[in-house]
């Protein structure tokens, strides 16, 4: 889940303003970027569980250790939840997933190098503290109570509500990762 969105926004009540939201983003072809998000489950060696968030081989400890990357903490409380270097972002799903938010760039190119940099800086950091990282797109051995939470106020709010809407929600948020791509667009709307 990347950075928590900057408005609050109006409630979209009809299709027109629906259409009119999209037709907002449009962007001229030489304003085009495209920005990758990538999910990927962090796991002892050891017992092949996933990592908590506190203790010198869990969630935290990959967060300090990465800001020696030049990467700077996003604190909530007294925790670091994220991290942050010019665009890009490094964000915590719920059960510990560490998902890079990268920064708008204009190539595909640009954005397989800025992955690759972050694989490389997550292995040194994981490769310290005994600790593996796994693109998945579900983890089906671990089971919800393998998990820790992460210590952001909005996991709190979205663990009590999940149950209400469906059987699965919960572990949707613990137990799966996913590579996603953002794309800059231009379109004509059709009203």
């Amino acid at each position: 889940m990347s950075a928590p969105p900057s408005g609050g926004g109006t409630p979209i009540e009809n299709r027109r303003q629906l259409i009119e939201y999209f037709a907002a983003g449009n962007k001229p072809k030489a304003a085009w970027r495209m920005g990758t998000e990538h999910e990927k489950f962090g796991f002892h060696r050891k017992t092949l569980k996933p990592l908590p968030y506190d203790g010198p081989a869990g969630i935290r400890a990959m967060l300090e250790g990465l800001t020696r990357f030049g990467w700077e903490p996003v604190v909530e409380g007294n925790n670091p939840i994220a991290l942050e270097r010019g665009k890009a972002n490094i964000t915590l799903e719920p059960g510990g997933q560490f998902e890079l938010s990268g920064a708008p760039l204009e190539t595909l190119h640009e954005t397989a190098a800025e992955n690759a940099q972050h694989i490389d800086e997550v292995k040194t950091v994981a490769g310290e503290i005994d600790a593996g990282f796994i693109g998945l797109g579900f983890a089906p051995e671990w089971k919800r109570e393998d998990f820790d939470w992460m210590p952001k106020g909005r996991y709190k709010i979205m663990r009590d509500y999940m149950p209400k809407k469906g059987k699965l929600g919960i572990d949707m948020m613990l137990r799966t990762c996913t590579v996603q791509t953002n794309l800059d667009f231009e379109s004509k709307p059709t009203w």
